[in-house]
């Protein structure tokens, strides 16, 4: 590997960095402390810093020395937290009961503030860069808010850059495609209204707990029988409410959960379908159901030329075999897909490490980032900016 050795030299604090966003999650929207703390390093290192995009977002504007106004790029990490309890044991555990950071938005953070720290200092481009912080990725609207609220009116741009690390991609590896990358997310709440009883008289019931197992089951046909086997299609329940006791039989039932595509035929089938089947399975039953459905992230799509300069910023740091650049999509979503639909840019996966060395999966309770990798981030963005704003 060919690290940016300034950035190496700083490593243990962008560490501390990390660890320090670590112990202190914050959620959708809530990302006050850590927007508080972005700010303050990207004024530390004098950029412009501007606050406020999405609630808790936080743009830091650098100009290089000549040339400020000729080119714009962004880059862009998320800063948010899940609502989940963390399990891992170490000193800079979550102090913050429910939440945890375990999807490595800390990391992402840190190694966009390595990045920013170093180019602030050498000022080695020609042009103008955009830090965006943004917040609430996980709830999939954050990207999409700052992007309604002007993020590219106020800071222009000819294209915008992302990236995530990613568990079971060795340490030293990036991984990226040209066109789609990860799926359009949507998220489904079904409501099945029945008449309750007694458990030992259900003859005079009308039970959703049946009804909403019928229809769950029932669901899974529309992958299996009613997606074209060639296409990618997930429909998952994770959630079902309904009942208090063990000897009432419940009036109402929720089942809810995301379904996941690539394709806007196959994404409009499965929210037909879903409904259709709820409806045919109660009314059978002789219940009612109401079902929402939210269309949530778009298809993360990258365009060629900027996956192409991707690719290339990502070779010069760990080697051209260390680089795929034909990863196969992921079912996963990501709301770095409304900058995408924007501008064309392109969104890449950092290797976390495998067993010991990372392979806990993202969103698990034990998960958490791996510091080896910030420096191999932190370059990595420093040359694609170097690369697409040269200095002449």
């Amino acid at each position: 590997m060919r690290l940016n050795k300034d950035v190496v030299a700083f490593h243990d604090e962008m560490a501390d960095w990390r660890r320090d966003i670590h112990q202190h999650p914050e959620i959708a929207f809530e990302e006050r402390r850590t927007s508080d703390f972005v700010a303050g390093k990207l004024e530390e290192f004098g950029l412009e810093v501007h606050r406020g995009l999405a609630k808790t977002g936080v743009v830091g504007t650098l100009r290089s020395n000549s040339n400020a106004g000729a080119r714009a790029i962004g880059l862009r990490a998320d800063m948010d937290a899940l609502p989940l309890q963390e399990h891992n044991t170490f000193d800079y555990r979550s102090v913050n009961d429910g939440k945890m950071h375990a999807c490595g938005h800390d990391g992402h953070t840190a190694m966009l503030l390595g990045a920013a720290r170093l180019l602030a200092k050498t000022k080695e481009f020609a042009g103008t860069i955009h830090f965006i912080f943004q917040p609430a990725e996980e709830t999939g609207v954050g990207g999409r808010d700052m992007v309604r609220e002007g993020l590219f009116d106020r800071f222009p741009m000819e294209a915008v850059y992302g990236m995530h690390n990613f568990p079971g991609i060795e340490v030293g590896r990036f991984a990226m495609r040209k066109g789609p990358l990860m799926a359009a997310t949507d998220t489904f709440e079904l409501t099945i209204k029945g008449v309750g009883g007694h458990g030992a008289f259900p003859h005079t019931s009308r039970d959703p707990i049946v009804t909403a197992a019928q229809i769950i089951s029932a669901w899974q046909t529309i992958t299996s029988r009613e997606t074209d086997p060639l296409q990618s299609a997930a429909v998952t329940v994770t959630q079902i409410h309904g009942g208090d006791t063990t000897n009432v039989i419940p009036e109402e039932v929720v089942l809810a959960g995301t379904t996941r595509s690539f394709d806007t035929q196959v994404q409009d089938g499965i929210e037909s379908a879903m409904e259709r089947i709820a409806d045919g399975v109660c009314s059978a039953m002789r219940l009612d159901c109401v079902l929402r459905y939210e269309r949530r992230n778009p298809v993360t799509v990258n365009s060629a030329t900027e996956t192409d300069i991707a690719a290339a910023a990502a070779a010069r740091v760990v080697g051209g075999g260390n680089v795929d650049t034909d990863a196969p999509p992921v079912m996963g979503g990501e709301d770095f897909a409304w900058m995408l639909r924007e501008k064309p840019g392109c969104y890449v996966l950092i290797g976390n490490g495998i067993d010991s060395d990372g392979g806990c999966m993202l969103h698990n309770p034990q998960f958490d980032f791996n510091d080896a990798i910030l420096p191999i981030g932190a370059s990595y963005w420093v040359e694609l900016v170097r690369a697409i704003l040269p200095q002449t």
